[in-house]
């Protein structure tokens, strides 16, 4: 609800969400994409920025240390990236699905929508939450 309040009031996302990424400094990528609004579902070109196991939006390119991202995601939560051009009927789109929600976006070209895809995945992986050692019980020592 919470998120709905500060989209209804244009405000951007909780600083908590992105506390500690130093997204303006090495990205793991970043450019720029149209993305379909949350709630107005029109098409606004926004510059990306993938680091740390989060995708940020930004409304202009030059992002610096006192940037404040219009959005964020935790990848960690994503479950699929693929393209979507059959469900868009838009060439060069691609989606990001959450156990909520799907995003859509659009790339500027196939070699952007599959570089930005591959990178997305690749911090799905990484950045998931997987079993840890803690979480594992070793059954064998409860005998």
């Amino acid at each position: 609800m919470e998120s709905l309040w500060r989209a209804a009031t244009f405000q951007g996302p909780d600083p908590d969400d992105y506390a500690g990424i130093e997204f303006w400094a090495e990205p793991e990528r970043a450019g720029w994409l149209s993305k379909q609004g949350d709630y107005i579902k029109t098409w606004r070109r926004r510059w990306f920025v993938l680091k740390q196991g989060k995708l940020l939006w930004f409304k202009e390119s030059h992002v610096t240390r006192l940037s404040e991202p219009r959005g964020v995601v935790s990848v960690g939560r994503c479950l699929t990236v693929k393209g979507a051009e059959d469900v868009l009927n838009k060439p060069f789109a691609f989606e990001v699905s959450t156990n909520q929600d799907t995003m859509f976006f659009i790339a500027d070209s196939e070699k952007e929508k599959e570089e930005w895809i591959n990178s997305i995945g690749r911090s799905i992986v990484q950045h998931s939450r997987s079993v840890t050692e803690s979480e594992v019980v070793d059954y064998d020592s409860k005998r």
